[in-house]
């Protein structure tokens, strides 16, 4: 999901600041996704990292390491890891997920095919466990295994619950936490940890980078039954056709009269769509007001995100992320 369309963007004011080491950092993911063997591999990963994605997560782990004074080389090392990391799951989940489009791309399954998508991916995981290894830091590598660890539960727990009606919204958190928040997280936590940052810090920034995470996820969520798709580079309705019940649509059933059960029951558990069934979705979310309830929850985790990081010293880093958690919600109106 893009951060465009709005007055202010603080990831490129982020951008525009760690432009040095975001290069080397670019530099870096270019020579280790190479491959003597097997041309493929850097074909259908320039596919995707070459599509404009805004670097989140690495300028996170980038921007972290420097609020805590880091001027060592192995922030850029855990940059490329957490890319990496970010890219592989992304080539999962578009075989997953059938996915036609990523970035207002075609996706490279399309383009490949699903065998591709899922080799290639193995390969970036492999790739960023190799990165991992030269910062020499245990504890780094423990904090990034198991963030990899959480995202492939979080989508393995999605399969199940995604179109299950009795998913509540605690099941929903897990899946976010799991399959977006657990990278956010192990982004600015690993920054904290490689600089040697006092654990109070440390932990300020996992709780940010969580916070951020799920705030972002519930955007995106919104933004699916909200957005623009020139904006996005998604369809509207999406995660409808996919039969995937997330936030508006859990508070809805939760909400629901039997009618409208019965309606969320032959489209979102069997998977029976007709004509119009996305326009009555729509109908009964704006009814319940989960939309404006879904935007709400947003907004109360970007002032988690922003209150986790009173511990941090004052900088203009710190400036900017704070700005950056309101501006991810500041994509729903």
């Amino acid at each position: 999901m893009g951060l465009d369309h709005a007055a202010t963007k603080p990831h490129e004011a982020l951008s525009a600041l760690l432009q040095n080491e975001l290069q080397a950092v670019n530099a870096l993911i270019t020579e280790r996704m190479a491959s003597k063997h097997a041309p493929r591999i850097p074909e259908v990963t320039a596919h995707l990292v070459g599509a404009g994605g805004k670097r989140l997560r690495p300028m996170l782990t980038l921007a972290a390491a420097k609020l805590c004074g880091y001027d060592g080389p192995y922030h850029l090392h855990l940059a490329a890891t957490v890319e990496f990391i970010h890219t592989a799951t992304l080539l999962h989940d578009d075989v997953v997920d059938e996915s036609a489009q990523r970035r207002g791309r075609p996706t490279a399954n399309l383009l490949w095919d699903n065998k591709s998508s899922v080799l290639v991916g193995d390969y970036l995981f492999s790739r960023s466990f190799q990165l991992m290894v030269e910062t020499g830091s245990l504890r780094v590598l423990d904090i990034l295994a198991n963030a990899s660890a959480t995202i492939a539960e979080g989508e393995v727990l999605q399969l199940t619950a995604a179109q299950d009606l009795r998913t509540d919204e605690s099941i929903y958190l897990q899946v976010v936490r799991g399959k977006t928040a657990a990278l956010f997280s192990a982004a600015t936590e690993v920054g904290g940890v490689i600089a040697g940052a006092d654990e109070t810090l440390v932990k300020a920034l996992f709780d940010y980078g969580d916070a951020l995470g799920i705030s972002f996820q519930i955007v995106d969520d919104l933004l699916d039954y909200q957005g623009d798709s020139k904006a996005t580079g998604k369809n509207v309705g999406d995660d409808f056709r996919e039969r995937k019940l997330t936030l508006p649509v859990i508070k809805a059933v939760a909400k629901a009269n039997a009618d409208e059960r019965a309606f969320w029951q032959r489209t979102i558990e069997k998977g029976k769509q007709v004509d119009g069934d996305l326009e009555h979705a729509l109908t009964l979310l704006n009814t319940h007001g989960t939309l404006a309830e879904t935007r709400q929850d947003a907004l109360a985790w970007a002032e988690k995100a922003k209150t986790a990081l009173a511990p941090l010293p004052e900088h203009e880093i710190k400036s900017l992320l704070i700005d950056l958690a309101d501006y991810v919600v500041a994509r729903v109106s």
